[in-house]
C-alpha cells in the first residue's frame, strides 16, 4: 500500500515527464515541484528507476483490473470494447499527463527492468483484446475472415494513435467525441458482414 506522499512522488514524476521529457524527471527537479528536500524523496522510494517502477506497477494493476472487467462484462464483443474504450479515453481526458508515460514505450527501452514492465502491460491489453475478440467469434457477433490477432492489432493501433494525435495536438479535440466516432468505425470493421447494422 503506498503511502499518501508517495503517491504525491508519483503523480508529480508523471507530470514532469509529460511536461520536461523523461530527462526532466531528476530527483532535484521532484524536489523542488513537491517542495521537500532531495533526501526526503529518497526516505519513499530509492531511486528514480524505483519511482518509475511503481509508476507502471500502478498501470498494471488497472490493465489487470480492466482485464477482470472485461472477463464478467455481460455483453457482446462490440459492446465490451466500447465499454473498455469510453473508459481508457475517460482516463486519458482526465488525466492528460498519462499519456506521456502510457504510450511513450520508447523512453524505457534503456532500462531492462522498466522494459519488462512496459511490455507485460502491453501484453495484458494484447491478450485482453484477442480474448475479447475469440469470445465474439465463439459467438458469432465478430468476422472470422480476419484472425483474432489482426483485428486486436487494428483495435489497439487505432486507440493508440487517436490518443497520441490528441496528446500532439495539445489536447485541442474532444477526445470523448472522436473516441466515440472511431468506436463506430471499428464496430463496422469488427462486425460479422451477415449481421444487419440496423
Amino acid at each position: 500500500m503506498l503511502s499518501e506522499r508517495q503517491q504525491q512522488i508519483m503523480d508529480e514524476s508523471i507530470k514532469i515527464i509529460d511536461d520536461k521529457g523523461i530527462q526532466g524527471l531528476t530527483i532535484k527537479n521532484l524536489s523542488k515541484a513537491i517542495g521537500i528536500s532531495e533526501p526526503g524523496i529518497y526516505r519513499h522510494f530509492e531511486s528514480k528507476t524505483e519511482i518509475l517502477l511503481s509508476i507502471l506497477n500502478n498501470f498494471k494493476e488497472m490493465a489487470e483490473m480492466l482485464s477482470g472487467l472485461m472477463k464478467d462484462f455481460e455483453g457482446t464483443a462490440l459492446e465490451k470494447i466500447d465499454f473498455m474504450f469510453s473508459g481508457m479515453l475517460d482516463m486519458f481526458s482526465e488525466t492528460p499527463s498519462m499519456v506521456s508515460v502510457i504510450f511513450s514505450e520508447e523512453i524505457f527501452k534503456n532500462e531492462e527492468l522498466l522494459k519488462l514492465n512496459i511490455t507485460e502491460i502491453l501484453n495484458i491489453h494484447a491478450q485482453n483484446t484477442e480474448y475479447i475478440i475469440e469470445k465474439g467469434q465463439e459467438e458469432n457477433n465478430v468476422r472470422k475472415d480476419i484472425e483474432v490477432k489482426t483485428l486486436a492489432l487494428i483495435i489497439m493501433g487505432s486507440l493508440r494513435l487517436l490518443v497520441k494525435r490528441w496528446d500532439l495536438n495539445n489536447h485541442n479535440f474532444d477526445l470523448n467525441n472522436e473516441g466515440s466516432k472511431l468506436i463506430k468505425g471499428l464496430d463496422k470493421i469488427l462486425r460479422c458482414p451477415d449481421i444487419n447494422l440496423n
